[in-house]
């Protein structure tokens, strides 16, 4: 089991910055990818980004644009989302998610994960 627990998340002005954490326990050990997903009102999860738990290379949805960077310090058993630049259309519940194994369909898909965080909340004012 992996509990994941988020923070970070509040209430910015546009083209301001937040930095959203992760943090893992349990049998972190297993975890393969550590992945960031958002859900907006009314709107279905997507696909923030993701980065392999040991090390390598990161990859990123196309709306972050460059704004978005996601590390990991696996020292602290944490993963960060830094977010800069942010609009109103990144207002959203952003969740983490835990990877313990390979998944064909991609690492983009909600269904490669098989824990997940209960969420940190942004909100961008214009």
């Amino acid at each position: 089991q992996v509990q994941l627990v988020e923070s970070g998340g509040g209430l910015v002005q546009a083209g301001g910055s937040l930095r959203l954490s992760c943090a893992a326990s349990g049998r972190t050990e297993s975890n393969y990818v550590m992945g960031w997903f958002r859900q907006a009102p009314g709107k279905e999860r997507e696909f923030v980004a993701r980065i392999w738990w040991s090390g390598g290379s990161a990859y990123y949805a196309d709306f972050v644009k460059g704004r978005f960077t996601i590390s990991r310090d696996n020292a602290q058993n944490t993963v960060f989302l830094q977010m800069n630049s942010l609009e109103p259309e990144d207002t959203a519940l952003y969740t983490c998610a835990a990877s313990t194994r390979r998944y064909s369909g991609g690492y983009s898909s909600p269904g490669a994960y098989a824990y997940w965080g209960q969420g940190t909340q942004v909100t961008v004012s214009s």
